[in-house]
């Protein structure tokens, strides 16, 4: 008897599976298409203070290129022929240029070692 039931069970648990998988998924939603982006304020696109300068240096072993903001220089990114571009960014505190080997930001997330096994 318990083996009967047991059978009994498995055959409409399987029927019950494949009957739920057989029916079709609804179709997905008609999306809309996104509106265009607003266009930039006026004084913004016109002024071209606010555009970085690039100046491209090319010499034999690298090439130097210097982004100025209102005249002001405020990078370098130096790319050797043979190795890894590094960046040199002006200090807002000092003005000293300090290297960078990316432009990430520096900012680190705690890690804490809770347990190890």
């Amino acid at each position: 008897m318990r083996f009967r039931f047991a059978g009994l069970l498995l055959i409409a648990t399987l029927v019950w599976t494949f009957g739920v998988a057989a029916q079709k998924a609804p179709p997905p939603p008609k999306l809309e298409p996104l509106p265009e982006p607003p266009a930039p304020p006026p004084q913004v696109a016109a002024d071209p203070e606010l555009q970085p300068q690039v100046t491209i240096i090319e010499q034999e072993n690298e090439t130097v290129e210097e982004f100025r903001v209102n005249g002001r220089l405020t990078m370098i990114k130096v790319t050797p022929k043979h190795g890894r571009p590094y960046f040199l960014v002006a200090d807002r505190a000092t003005g000293a240029f300090v290297r960078r080997d990316s432009l990430d930001s520096g900012l680190r997330v705690p890690l804490w070692l809770l347990y190890e096994f």
